[in-house]
């Protein structure tokens, strides 16, 4: 697929993904997040790509949703609406279920779905001057898709707190929230975030950080019990796997192996 709000590069097992319309702050159309889907997908398909990098070109990560597009979706009727809903609610879980692991690389605001992909990404790195939050309820929206996400990550009081007032808040206070991982400086986050990619790519399994990925993503939503049962179900199917048996034995024998 050709892409035109998009760009998707593969290097050294790192799929790249950036938003590219910077001139509208890399606001989301309908268009960018048929493409991301798209681009979420190849990477996910790629024997070429073991994790994935999403950033945005400019001064801002993204802005949340393009103005005309909110024009445009003043004249739908529900039915178009719900559709067009569902194509977002889509990308974000492919982005949570995705086999492999999403790491954003935050250089600018991310706001109201902007923020929502920052949420759904396992890790995220920010710069300090970057402001994060969901905006929705100010202009008369809501925070729909991107609630189901937030009370999983950073439990419900935080979630009220940031989604009822709509307020925006630094990358230190939404650090300390837990809404990102961590706070890195504008002119270190490119080679920090290539390096965290890279120590995944080499020094943890594939399969091993599938299942894992899988487990966070399940473990909420099962009785106590049963989120034992299936973690041992899971631990018992790892250890058979080609994986384990390789990392195992190199431990043994006291080698470096490279993933």
């Amino acid at each position: 697929m050709a892409f035109s709000f998009i760009t998707y590069e593969v290097a050294s097992r790192i799929a790249t993904i950036t938003l590219n319309r910077p001139e509208k702050r890399n606001a989301l159309n309908g268009e960018m997040v048929v493409e991301l889907r798209a681009a979420f997908q190849q990477a996910g398909k790629s024997e070429d790509v073991k994790v994935i990098v999403l950033k945005g070109n400019g001064e801002a990560f993204c802005a949340g949703a393009d103005l005309a597009y909110l024009q445009q979706l003043q004249q739908n009727n529900y039915e178009e609406n719900l559709a067009d809903s569902r194509e977002l609610m889509q990308l974000f879980l492919e982005i949570y279920e995705l086999d492999k692991i999403v790491i954003a690389q935050v250089e600018g605001h991310a706001i109201a779905g902007g923020c929502g992909l920052v949420t759904v990404c396992d890790l995220s790195y920010v710069v300090p001057e970057a402001l994060l939050g969901y905006t929705e309820v100010k202009i008369g929206f809501v925070p729909a898709l991107v609630t189901v996400f937030l009370v999983r990550k950073i439990g419900e009081g935080r979630s009220r707190d940031l989604l009822l007032t709509g307020k925006l808040i630094a990358a230190e206070k939404a650090a300390k929230d837990g809404l990102i991982t961590e706070v890195v400086p504008a002119a270190s986050i490119s080679e920090y975030v290539n390096k965290i990619a890279i120590n995944l790519c080499t020094e943890a399994a594939a399969n091993s950080l599938k299942v894992t990925k899988q487990l966070i993503g399940t473990v909420l939503d099962l009785p106590i019990k049963e989120g034992l049962e299936h973690a041992a179900a899971l631990n018992a199917a790892t250890r058979s796997h080609e994986d384990c048996k390789r990392g195992i034995a190199a431990f043994l024998n006291k080698e470096k192996l490279k993933w």
